[in-house]
């Protein structure tokens, strides 16, 4: 909840508008008490930054040249040793170190977050799967487990305590399959941004050249090589689905009821995506694989009946 308004209620008071640009993981870190939800804020928003930084500086500048290249490290660099060091130059590192401290949450998700993009401004693209996997691990599984860790810290003594399970192993799963399902979500997005998530080795053993899938991402007609590679992303996804069930049934029991909900949440919002993708027959447009602010509400109104609402 924030500000002690429990999320359904905030949901009824957004417009669609604000919804549909919502982050899941927002919405569903406002079934938290305040304090942990401007936790996770502050987390994110450093990253957002980071990873802003390089979206934007890769889309405007296909190709970046190495001095460049070495100016936004520098800079990327510079902002992080701040947190280590304390020798804050902005209120917003000693913000973050801040909450590092009091919800005693690891600097480690964020130098692996902060290697994943290094990696994406050196290459364009991804070799094999093997690297777009350890890629995630930055990219994808490193901010998911500080979302985990908040979820199982527990207060003693006016103390938080670190989770009682590893919350990068137990946010793998579950960030893997949303990321899967974001990448083919955004896939005309990001191919229209000179942003480029299918591993190389996956598109030729496909057939499939760039310039023909950024061709499908401008409109063109969609082909069975490409119908198949999103086929492949869909079985990923689908395996790392199951593997975050499993997790989830083992380390849920022991979470407050809000901290429960959050993650499913994050599980049903992706899951409702990941229903709407059909290799056979999709055209794979942003328009087809959104989901609508109706369907949103829909889908947490049926959470919140789950979970009786009171318990949130």
């Amino acid at each position: 909840m924030i500000s002690g308004q429990p999320l359904h209620n905030y949901i009824d008071t957004i417009d669609d508008a604000t919804l549909a640009r919502m982050p899941i993981l927002d919405i569903a870190a406002r079934c938290w008490d305040k304090d942990r939800y401007d936790a996770f804020r502050v987390c994110y928003k450093s990253m957002r930054w980071i990873d802003d930084l390089v979206d934007r500086e890769k889309s405007e500048t296909p190709g970046l040249i190495s001095s460049k290249i070495r100016q936004i490290e520098r800079t990327i660099f510079s902002w992080i040793e701040a947190i280590l060091t304390r020798n804050f130059f902005e209120s917003g590192q000693k913000e973050l170190s801040d909450v590092l401290t009091e919800y005693r949450i690891p600097l480690d998700p964020w130098k692996r977050f902060l290697k994943a993009m290094l990696y994406d401004l050196q290459h364009n693209g991804f070799r094999n799967m093997l690297t777009f996997l350890r890629y995630c691990d930055g990219a994808a599984i490193a901010p998911a487990s500080i979302f985990m860790h908040l979820c199982g810290i527990k207060k003693d003594e006016g103390r938080y305590h670190p989770p009682d399970y590893d919350a990068t192993q137990a946010a793998r799963p579950l960030a893997l399959f949303s990321y899967l399902v974001h990448i083919v979500r955004d896939f005309q997005k990001d191919h229209l941004e000179n942003l480029n998530y299918f591993p190389d080795h996956m598109v030729k053993r496909h057939g499939l050249t760039v310039d023909e899938i950024r061709s499908i991402a401008e409109g063109g007609p969609v082909s069975q090589a490409f119908r198949n590679l999103i086929s492949d992303y869909v079985n990923m996804a689908d395996y790392y689905r199951k593997s975050a069930l499993e997790v989830l049934d083992k380390i849920l029991p022991n979470m407050k009821e809000n901290y429960r909900m959050s993650l499913e949440v994050i599980y049903q919002l992706y899951y409702q995506i990941f229903e709407k993708i059909d290799p056979a027959r999709g055209t794979f447009t942003r328009e087809e694989l959104n989901t609508s602010p109706l369907e949103i509400r829909s889908r947490l109104n049926t959470i919140f009946e789950r979970y009786a609402v009171s318990a949130v």
